[in-house]
């Protein structure tokens, strides 16, 4: 039973993911027009808010690209059947991909072949995290791969320090312009290695617009690239305005002493992402969304 109630959780979660865009987003966006002094940007962001709203009121993917299939699942040790959730979560996206539908987006590297259903070798992606507790926590991350394009990484010189990230990130936004169709979303990395910057970034991209990092210094680091990003002027959809960043969200981890890692993870204005708590006992609690009938 508590196998079938994860696999159609997994199923509505990619269904809110893509059909319906989380309240902290949709208020970003909202936020963004009533502060938007250019007519053309202006117009976009309209058009926007139409599109998710169109999405949600008739249940259909806000963009065509619904992503490349991910799972982040924090579980709490005393939960039943961990090592059944790999399968379970390839069910639910094989199921997914039909019923919803999501557009097929795994394809093999080598053969160039799509396997039809958005499963392959190491997708669904699975990122975990072991807890106390005995409840599972999903999230559903359905990556686009326009914004996944323009993320990147770098190695600074440990000398550049915060004036070094803060000169990175403006000229990678430059750099990007309306590519990875703006207003976005920028998840960074700091510190770590590679492989820990990059997951840091993308895992930051989980963290609501309204929530500030936890710690003072951090928090005001990302208020600074949310002004110095915005003055670049590129705006949504890169014709120019106001609003090129919705929110920047910041995660670290110590490093060596002679690299200074550095990832930026885009995410376009479809930010899509949805998570549910599931308990032993079969109880879901849905977290980013309401249900209707709830």
């Amino acid at each position: 039973m508590l196998d079938a109630v994860i696999e159609n959780t997994a199923i509505n979660l990619l269904k809110l993911a893509v059909t319906e865009l989380p309240l902290d987003i949709k208020q970003g966006i909202k936020m963004a027009l009533e502060q938007e002094r250019n007519d053309i940007a202006r117009n976009q962001l309209n058009t926007i808010i139409k599109n998710f709203e169109l999405g949600a009121n008739t249940n259909t993917p806000i963009c065509q690209d619904t992503g490349t299939i991910i799972f982040y699942l924090t579980v709490g040790e005393k939960f039943p059947i961990i090592s059944r959730l790999p399968q379970i979560l390839k069910r639910a996206t094989k199921r997914a991909s039909e019923i919803i539908p999501l557009r097929p987006n795994a394809v093999n590297p080598f053969t160039n072949k799509n396997s039809g259903d958005n499963t392959g070798k190491y997708i669904p992606f699975i990122n975990w995290e072991i807890t106390s507790g005995d409840a599972l926590k999903i999230t559903a991350f359905p990556k686009g791969g326009g914004s996944e394009n323009t993320s990147t990484i770098r190695m600074l010189n440990p000398g550049l320090g915060i004036k070094g990230i803060k000169r990175f990130i403006v000229d990678t936004i430059i750099l990007a312009g309306g590519k990875p169709c703006t207003p976005v979303i920028l998840g960074i990395g700091i510190g770590g290695g590679t492989d820990i910057a990059i997951k840091l970034a993308k895992k930051a991209l989980l963290r609501p617009l309204s929530r500030h990092h936890a710690e003072s210094e951090v928090a005001k680091l990302e208020e600074e690239l949310l002004i110095l990003t915005n003055m670049t002027g590129i705006g949504p959809m890169g014709l120019g305005g106001d609003t090129t960043v919705l929110g920047v969200n910041i995660e670290y981890a110590h490093r060596h002493p002679g690299s200074f890692p550095v990832a930026i993870a885009f995410q376009c204005w479809a930010a899509r992402k949805a998570s549910a708590k599931i308990s032993p006992d079969g109880r879901v609690e849905y977290l980013t969304h309401k249900i209707k009938g709830d």
